[in-house]
């Protein structure tokens, strides 16, 4: 059996704290746009193009902390197939999430640019695939250890 060292020293611990507070910010921006009325900043009774881009914007900041916290648990060891696999559903999950959302400004969705961005029924299940799709790559991130064979 060969036996893994760590290529380089580097504070794990800190990697995952900076990480978990990435994603605790990342949190509070994805609130802030899907639930504006949680901070009183309600203004529209409609999901648009700011709200949008402000939830859209948690989502990558709640993607790349994960990937931080979680690529820190590997302590410099190889990742495994299925945690690069993980890393590459992660990046998708979002651009899925992204272009789903921003469908109407891409000329996509149900109401191109002339009109007022509108976030629709079908945009919000575009949204919610990318995100199970994040849900899978971060679990697939997750170093599990084999049990210690007797």
């Amino acid at each position: 059996m060969i036996e893994e060292t760590p290529t380089k020293k580097t504070n794990g611990k800190t990697r995952q704290r900076f990480g978990g507070l990435l994603v605790l910010l990342g949190f509070v921006i994805f609130m802030l746009g899907t639930e504006p009325s949680l901070f009183n900043m309600d203004r529209s009774t409609v999901i648009g193009f700011l709200q949008i881009a402000v939830f859209l914007f948690g989502l990558a900041l709640i993607c790349l902390g994960g990937y931080i916290s979680l690529n820190a648990l590997w302590h410099g060891r190889q990742r495994t197939i299925a945690a690069d696999i993980g890393i590459r559903l992660v990046s998708t999950g979002y651009v899925i999430a992204l272009v789903s959302g921003f469908a109407d400004v891409f000329g996509l969705g149900t109401r191109p640019l002339p009109y007022v961005p509108f976030f629709g029924y079908w945009q919000a299940r575009g949204v919610l695939i990318g995100e199970i799709m994040i849900v899978i790559g971060f679990l697939m991130m997750i170093p599990y250890r084999r049990a210690k064979e007797s």
